[in-house]
């Protein structure tokens, strides 16, 4: 399938660009300082600064998240290449099912932590003292549940990459390019 010069292609605007980037790079950073395993060594004084750090990233890959959500509706995304309606379904599910575990780590996170009777601590910003009464057991299955979601969306961001360098290298088309800055 011929490709359209990439001068032609009909992209996604810079705001949404560069959200979708720093999300990513976010989320991959947000992987990498996750400290894992039980409760007490998640809260133990020797993790805390990757811990605060952990939660940092996290309350950000949050709230850059709110932001592109509202962003796409101000600025729908582009009209992408002709492709069988199976692919453009599995598109669509694959981003929403991305934007939905980019709100749903974070908060499970959060709503587990604070369960468990901890706060939400970020870095030089501060502690974040609990809104919800103690559940130490709803608050461990949310945490558990947490590092499933969290694993899940690295597979999928990943599954979303592969899928657009066999966009851009098979099928020759501009999904990825899209997505790229630059002209």
């Amino acid at each position: 399938m011929p490709s359209k010069p990439f001068a032609d292609v009909e992209r996604y605007a810079s705001p949404a660009q560069l959200l979708h980037w720093t999300t990513a790079l976010l989320v991959v950073a947000a992987y990498i300082t996750s400290i894992g395993g039980p409760e007490s060594r998640l809260y133990s004084p020797t993790n805390d600064f990757s811990r605060e750090l952990h939660e940092l990233i996290g309350i950000s890959v949050f709230s850059l998240t709110l932001v592109r959500v509202i962003l796409r509706w101000a600025y729908p995304p582009p009209k992408g290449p002709d492709m069988p309606a199976w692919m453009q379904l599995g598109g669509k599910l694959g981003h929403w099912a991305i934007y939905v575990l980019l709100v749903l780590v974070p908060v499970t996170a959060i709503v587990g932590a604070w369960l468990e009777g901890h706060p939400l601590t970020l870095l030089v910003i501060g502690d974040i003292q609990p809104w919800v009464a103690p559940s130490r057991q709803l608050g461990h299955k949310l945490a558990d549940l947490h590092g499933w979601l969290g694993n899940v969306l690295i597979w999928l961001a990943g599954l979303h990459a592969a899928a657009a360098l066999y966009h851009h290298f098979w099928r020759r088309d501009t999904v990825l390019q899209s997505m790229l800055p630059g002209r």
